[in-house]
């Protein structure tokens, strides 16, 4: 029987769970997708590739979102029982309310792993993937990449400005070519054409000039009355490393034992420049992936509280209330908190005991106001 209720509990918490995190998320990434119309108005990309970037971004929305959408489920779940007296079936049974606490702390932990999961792997992994997507996908939408009377350098190896511009018509171009860092290229040609084909993209120039810089910083010019000028092989300027937050766990681990052993250092893991000015940020980082998720059995216990009371005491919905923001109040102090961990190891440590303490301190709380309530 108790296996029974307790299996209904679950399911209502993790159903609530699983919706208010569902729409928490999708609010967030609506709003998160407008700025990400920036990746076609002004890198030259197609919607296509502007959803499958932004739909990469929503485990990252989710795991940032996880405290919330936990607090709020269980804290609404656990209203719900006690307001429709459904908490009496649990004290009938004999199961008193610190048991009926250590079931919910077994279900927190659950949740742990699930958000150590996403933190170490999961999100570093679609992270990556979302930045290594753009920087190999094509210039679907060139055209729209190129304006008036505007340096546009937002192209690899390749800088254009135009004075004027109809539709797909130009006048007045200068091309700077860097691809080829032995022999660069500057294109002025006094009016052309762009060229927007599925199969190839490219600027048909006339009238103009090519100067070729050699790496003796010599020059050779010549002029033309018409060349092509393909732009296939130019992709937009994205970053070549990974972000700290892209990077594996077991990459950060191996950076900071390197910087550990020689602070001087400045060795390559995973396409990272493993040196000191990263250290603070390094350690941030997996801090952050190991302190966040302990505040899911702290938000479990402090949600708790609601049934310490019932209904039947007269200040009842101010003490949910109080219950409430204290929940509320916790998940924004961990998003804080982690932010002051410094490069001095003792401040992680002052850090990682602060979920830790509150959590031994909620447990007595809680004890000791179920003993003098009996």
């Amino acid at each position: 029987m108790k296996k029974t209720i307790f299996n209904n509990l679950y399911s209502e918490i993790f159903v609530f769970f699983i919706v208010c995190s569902f729409t928490l998320t999708l609010i967030v990434w609506i709003l998160q997708a407008v700025n990400f119309l920036d990746i076609v108005s002004e890198d030259g990309h197609s919607l296509a590739t502007y959803f499958k970037y932004s739909l990469l971004n929503i485990p990252k929305i989710f795991n940032k979102l996880l405290l919330l959408s936990f607090f709020l489920s269980l804290f609404y779940i656990l209203n719900l029982y006690e307001d429709k007296n459904q908490l009496v079936i649990y004290w009938i049974n004999g199961i008193n309310k610190f048991e009926f606490l250590k079931k919910l702390l077994f279900l927190s932990i659950i949740f742990v792993f699930f958000s150590v999961l996403l933190s170490f792997y999961v999100v570093p992994f679609t992270q990556n993937k979302a930045r290594s997507f753009i920087r190999t996908s094509n210039l679907d939408f060139f055209p729209s990449l190129i304006k008036p009377k505007k340096f546009i350098d937002t192209v690899e190896n390749l800088t254009i400005f135009l004075d004027y511009k109809e539709k797909n018509s130009i006048k007045r171009i200068l091309i700077k070519d860097s691809s080829n860092p032995e022999n660069s290229q500057v294109i002025l040609a006094s009016e052309g054409k762009i060229i927007n084909n599925p199969q190839n993209k490219f600027l048909i120039l006339e009238n103009g000039k090519i100067i070729n810089y050699g790496t003796n910083e010599n020059s050779v010019s010549f002029n033309f009355k018409e060349t092509n000028f393909s732009l296939d092989k130019y992709k937009t300027k994205t970053t070549t490393s990974p972000k700290i937050q892209e990077l594996k766990s077991t990459t950060i681990i191996k950076c900071l034992n390197q910087l550990n052993q020689d602070l001087d250092s400045n060795k390559i893991f995973d396409d990272i420049n493993c040196n000191k000015s990263l250290l603070k940020n390094l350690i941030q980082e997996i801090y952050k992936r190991v302190y966040l998720p302990l505040y899911l059995p702290l938000l479990c216990i402090v949600t708790s509280f609601v049934i310490l009371k019932s209904n039947y005491n007269f200040n009842f919905k101010s003490f949910k209330i109080k219950v409430f923001l204290l929940g509320i109040f916790l998940i924004i102090f961990s998003q804080i908190s982690v932010n002051t961990v410094s490069i001095n190891s003792f401040s992680g440590i002052v850090t990682l005991s602060i979920p830790l303490t509150l959590i031994i301190l909620s447990m007595i709380y809680f004890r000791f106001k179920i003993n003098n309530s009996n």
